[in-house]
């Protein structure tokens, strides 16, 4: 991976939507809506305090995660889509 994040930043790959609805619809392309769930590709080693204490990540890399609609910023590394957002803009780990 040619991006490390810094600080309490992680890296995330979107998982693919859902093709089919659950009553059988086939959901078109331009109908679909960005998945807001993905795996974590890389993360930075956690916060500082203003003592410069570590505060440790509660997520780490291959974890799934739940993430809000409008979180993080779309970046493009080794021809992948990805998003870079804070430790703050995850909801949940899925499990």
């Amino acid at each position: 991976m040619a991006l490390k994040p810094l600080h309490d930043r992680v890296l995330v790959e979107r998982t693919e939507s859902e093709e089919k609805t659950a009553g059988g619809l086939i959901i078109p392309e331009s109908a679909k809506e960005k998945p807001a769930e993905g795996v974590i590709v890389a993360a930075g080693e956690g916060a500082r305090k203003d003592s410069g204490e570590l505060i440790p990540m509660a997520v780490s890399e291959g974890n799934k995660i739940l993430f809000g609609k409008w979180s993080g910023t779309e970046v493009t590394v080794d021809g992948k889509e990805l998003l870079i957002m804070k430790e703050s803009d995850i909801l949940g780990i899925i499990s």
